[in-house]
């Protein structure tokens, strides 16, 4: 599987954990590919509307230019959405962590395992709901195949 088919199969992931916790989502069209697509997933319910980057990584770090985030964060502000960097490391699960609290590496934004381990929040801690435990379970019994 090449590394746009393994993209979309994450955001389908994530777009239908959204789904399943009674979110409006979808995934935007040529994401990663055309000019002025720079969020994978915007979502959202009553008094709540995301943005989301969405990232995986079989190793412990992701890193990701300062020019994709950068557009990222105008985007999310042009329509007034609170903007979130979903990854998912394999075997580990998901993990949400705001933007801004990126490691800079120079000429790179990093996130690693152990700073989302620290800094970020897995789905229910949020979003705010829990994630259906028998879907959460799929989805965590998926990763370690």
């Amino acid at each position: 599987m090449g590394n746009k088919a393994k993209g979309s199969k994450v955001e389908r992931e994530l777009y239908q954990m959204f789904v399943d916790n009674n979110y409006r989502a979808v995934r935007v069209a040529g994401s990663g590919m055309m000019e002025n697509a720079d969020c994978d997933i915007i979502a959202g319910k009553k008094g709540k509307k995301y943005c989301i980057e969405v990232k995986s990584s079989k190793k412990p770090s992701k890193y990701i230019s300062k020019e994709q985030i950068n557009n990222f964060m105008v985007f999310a502000d042009i329509f007034k959405l609170t903007p979130v960097i979903a990854i998912r490391f394999n075997r580990v699960g998901w993990f949400f962590i705001n933007p801004k609290k990126l490691k800079d590496s120079g000429k790179n934004w990093v996130i690693t395992l152990d700073g989302v381990r620290k800094k970020g929040k897995r789905f229910a801690q949020f979003f705010g709901k829990k994630v259906k435990q028998k879907q959460e379970a799929e989805y965590y019994d998926e990763l370690r195949d």
